[in-house]
């Protein structure tokens, strides 16, 4: 069809754009934490920060969006509460209290848990065998509180091991699976009442359980052993199967969409780390910033945002071909990192 040139002038003359291809589609935003500082809003086409959410200076780490991306909450480690924000406005809503040391967050639905620690001392990890790590052993029993960010209220709790820090849901919904730092479990629950299923020990493998992440077709769980430098495979029903050597302190840990890779944080060895996801053979190893824990694939799978909170930068990575592509500078210890549309990461998952 040949377009008019007086309707093309007029349109024009009016400001009105017709779309084309060189005008960036909406991929989504990004919504990293950090922990001297709010929230970085990064507009995922453009790679750039486009704000920063208020969240009341309380040191925020654990992060998670509402299925319907209303509302986004933030796990506050200084405030010891949990920071609701209304999206569209940009400001928070509500401040539910949790307890000492609220760190990792899970969202589902309009449901987040919150994992917190009524025995927390403070201060660096003690190091395994050492006199402060037997009595770290003993500490209270960490909780995982169930909260409702709608109506601002804890419905209820969930005791968990001491030092809780990954959470993952089953496929069918029905269990959840924490990784339990201090004791060197992972402990399965209940969902629906919140009783104790199962313990797997995991001392035999590596110490400090860290991140967990359910693959894709629900038949393995992958489970990171900070203090052993290994990634742990799980089946279906929680058993071990398989542990791997990994780069020195994995963290955060997540599949692709395909379920075909495997991506490991290594914190220490500034690098995220590809596996295939059947053989665990290692594909590669991609160079990235200090202390990198999470990360996140971008709602259209085509890159992977990484918040690495001792250089200060969230890194881009083309996930093809596994590059990094972009530094945005992000001061203030940038720690997690979800988007919107939801997608697969080391704190999120669709």
């Amino acid at each position: 069809m040949t377009r008019s040139p007086r309707l093309w002038l007029t349109v024009a003359a009016l400001g009105i754009f017709l779309p084309s291809a060189a005008i960036a589609a909406d991929r989504g935003r990004a919504y990293v934490t950090h922990q001297d500082g709010g929230v970085a809003v990064v507009d995922i086409a453009s790679g750039n920060i486009v704000q920063t959410l208020d969240v009341g200076g309380h040191g925020p780490r654990g992060i998670g969006v509402t299925a319907d991306g209303k509302l986004l909450a933030t796990a506050n480690k200084d405030g010891g509460d949990l920071t609701v924000v209304d999206l569209a406005s940009g400001k928070p809503v509500r401040q539910i209290k949790i307890g000492k040391n609220p760190e990792f967050v899970r969202v589902l639905g309009d449901r987040a848990f919150v994992s917190y620690e009524p025995g927390a001392k403070g201060g660096p990890p003690p190091k395994p065998g050492s006199a402060a790590a037997e009595d770290d052993d003993d500490d209270i029993p960490a909780r995982i509180a169930i909260v409702d960010l709608k109506r601002g209220k804890v419905l209820r709790e969930i005791v968990s091991g001491p030092e809780t820090e990954g959470i993952e849901f089953s496929a069918d919904g029905r269990r959840m699976a924490v990784t339990n730092e201090a004791d060197n479990t992972i402990t399965v629950y209940d969902l629906k009442n919140g009783h104790l299923l199962k313990t797997v020990p995991t001392k035999e493998y590596g110490n400090r359980p860290r991140g967990i992440k359910r693959s894709p077709d629900g038949k393995t769980y992958a489970v990171t052993l900070e203090f052993g430098d290994k990634l742990l495979m799980l089946d279906a029903n929680f058993k071990p199967i398989k542990a791997i050597t990994t780069g020195k302190t994995p963290y955060g840990v997540a599949f692709d969409r395909s379920g075909q890779r495997l991506f490991v944080a290594t914190s220490r060895d500034n690098a995220l780390q590809v596996y295939d996801a059947r053989s665990l053979e290692k594909i590669t190893d991609i160079p990235v910033g200090l202390r990198c824990w999470h990360f996140s694939f971008t709602p259209d799978d085509k890159e992977i945002l990484i918040a690495c909170g001792k250089s200060n930068e969230i890194l881009v990575i083309d996930a093809d071909k596994l590059e990094v592509t972009r530094s945005i500078p992000s001061p203030g210890l940038p720690w997690g990192v979800v988007t919107y549309p939801k997608a697969l990461g080391s704190l999120d998952q669709p």
